[in-house]
């Protein structure tokens, strides 16, 4: 597999004529890649250091739009600047895009260069730089499904989103035949991702119709983040030049099961998994136990960091593989954590919580967050939930943003480890999603009651 670039390697294509573009993209609150395309010989000479950006692109929606309410940064405030600080060590080429490389950049405040602390890259390395002072390091793996559909995003977007038709016509849950039929996209994506040195270990169909799966190998929580975002943003790019479409909406359609974004999670040192204890009937160790019961204990809290959306709430539902309790369970795929490598040294936590359209970076700043408390608190674990977590008198993920906002705001677990200022931005994303869709008239109100109400 291709490494990433260094900078040497970098000067060097550029003199030869191979690199003539350098992508500088900052990751905004919705998870996105925002920035700009440089030429690479304005990159090696002065843009490596810095660039500029406006600092709306961290106060911003889905349509970036301009929402008061945001204390870091408004119109009486003027929208001034933000610094993007280039991270050498994410520089990689991008072979989907001829003659292009990819940097990712850090956001820093353009008066003092201290890191902006609601930036998404700032808030997970946070909670890093807490487990390193533990004598920890994060390993994670994030699961990307999403829809791939027959028509383009242009088609279905002059349509208006009516009539979409995946590219399938049955479930393709690891059927060979089907997701042959789709090589035609899934292939490049596979090969392009890992020839950016993104460790790409496989793709699959999943249990919907026109549904796909990436897989990607562990690595440290900043390369997760950082690996899901990228591939996230290559794979929409790599179906538009196919002339297919993909989404990463949790729930497209009433009637399909939704996309999820799993997170496995454990914690090293020394290069060994301290989650694994031999002398365990599980193989768990104390660690994992009260890392896991502080995931469980806060899960209402930051589900807002897993599922940020209206449509996030959507894909709670019964008998879908989503989860909607936050009980654990050894293998158990109607749980919110599944504890997953039981009894072997890869035993781990997968919070089967988070949708598709999740941030990598804040939801696993989240998890971190939790199972840092559960650990600070030798929190003991419950015991293993055992057969359908779907039913029973147990303790439910929050059913609506509205909750979810709710939960966040009153968080005192997460103000404190992400602090207040990081808390409120956040807690008034989720209020802005709840205004804009309050006042939007759907077409499920106007077919109910035009004519019957």
């Amino acid at each position: 597999m291709q490494a990433p670039l260094s900078f040497d390697d970098l000067k060097s294509r550029v003199a030869a004529g191979d690199i003539d573009t350098v992508l500088v993209c900052l990751v905004d609150m919705q998870g996105r890649l925002m920035g700009k395309r440089l030429h690479a010989a304005h990159f090696i000479a002065s843009a490596w250091e810095e660039t500029h950006c406006c600092n709306y692109l961290l106060a911003t929606d889905l349509e970036m739009a301009t929402p008061g309410g945001y204390a870091a940064t408004s119109w009486e405030k003027g929208y001034g600047d933000y610094v993007m600080k280039p991270d050498l060590s994410s520089l990689r080429p991008v072979p989907w895009l001829d003659g292009t490389v990819m940097v990712l950049c850090d956001v820093l405040d353009h008066h003092t260069h201290e890191e902006v602390p609601h930036s998404p890259r700032s808030v997970l390395k946070k909670q890093v730089r807490r487990l390193e002072e533990m004598g920890y390091q994060a390993m994670m793996a994030t699961e990307l499904e999403f829809f791939l559909f027959e028509k383009s995003f242009d088609q279905i977007r002059k349509e208006k989103f009516r009539d979409l038709e995946p590219i399938s016509g049955y479930n393709e849950d690891y059927h060979m035949l089907q997701t042959t039929k789709e090589e035609h996209v899934m292939r490049p994506i596979r090969n392009h991702l890992f020839a950016a040195g993104i460790p790409v270990e496989n793709s699959k169909g999943e249990a919907e119709t026109g549904q796909e799966e990436i897989n990607i190998r562990y690595a440290s929580a900043m390369a997760t983040a950082e690996h899901h975002s990228i591939a996230k943003h290559a794979i929409k790019e790599i179906a538009f030049q196919q002339g297919h479409a993909v989404t990463f909406l949790p729930k497209w359609h009433h009637d399909k099961v939704g996309s999820s974004s799993h997170v496995h999670q454990s914690l090293w040192r020394d290069g060994q998994n301290v989650f694994h204890d031999p002398n365990d009937a599980l193989g768990m160790s104390d660690l994992m136990k009260s890392y896991m019961a502080g995931l469980i204990a806060h899960a209402g809290d930051y589900t807002y960091f897993l599922a940020p959306y209206i449509n996030s709430y959507k894909r709670f539902q019964k008998g879908t593989f989503a989860p909607t309790r936050t009980v654990w369970s050894v293998d158990n795929r109607t749980a919110g954590f599944r504890l997953c490598g039981a009894g072997t040294g890869s035993v781990r936590v997968e919070c089967r919580i988070g949708g598709s359209d999740m941030n990598p970076y804040l939801a696993m700043a989240a998890l971190l967050s939790a199972g840092i408390w559960g650990i600070e608190q030798g929190l003991p674990l419950s015991p293993p939930f055992n057969g359908d977590a779907y039913e029973g008198d147990l303790s439910h993920i929050p059913g609506t943003l509205r909750d979810a906002r709710s939960a966040l705001h009153r968080s005192a677990m997460l103000r404190e480890a992400l602090g207040d200022d990081v808390v409120d931005h956040y807690v008034r994303a989720a209020e802005w999603e709840i205004e804009e869709f309050d006042r939007v008239v759907t077409d499920y109100e106007i077919a109910r009651g035009f004519e019957r109400a």
